[in-house]
């Protein structure tokens, strides 16, 4: 499974989207900045190995609610990943509104 990188501006974006909380796993690489940005912006940085039990212990994780951070984890790091691949060669408000609306027809 390939990479997934997150920095500084990463942790930003997310912050400004509402994100609490994002999973780390052994797939997931943050520079020492972004872990940083991540405890300042109150991000929780979650062991992937322990998501299940943190899950099963607060009862917001089953709220609808609380279901909202995951689509905005998910269109985060599509956005990173497609602004990786496409550089300046992309608008990044257009690329947000692109991204929001595909994982909104997902049902995200």
């Amino acid at each position: 499974m390939p990479k997934v990188f997150y920095t500084e501006r990463d942790i930003e974006d997310l912050a400004r989207q509402g994100v609490t909380s994002l999973t780390i796993t052994e797939d997931t690489v943050l520079t020492e900045l972004a872990r940083e940005k991540a405890r300042r912006a109150g991000i929780a940085l979650v062991d992937g190995k322990d998501s299940r039990t943190s899950a099963a212990a607060s009862p917001a994780a089953s709220s609808p609610a609380a279901a909202k951070p995951a689509a905005g984890e998910l269109e985060a790091r599509v956005f990173t990943a497609v602004k990786a691949k496409l550089g300046s060669q992309v608008d990044e408000t257009l690329l947000r509104t692109i991204v929001q609306r595909v994982i909104k027809s997902l049902g995200k």
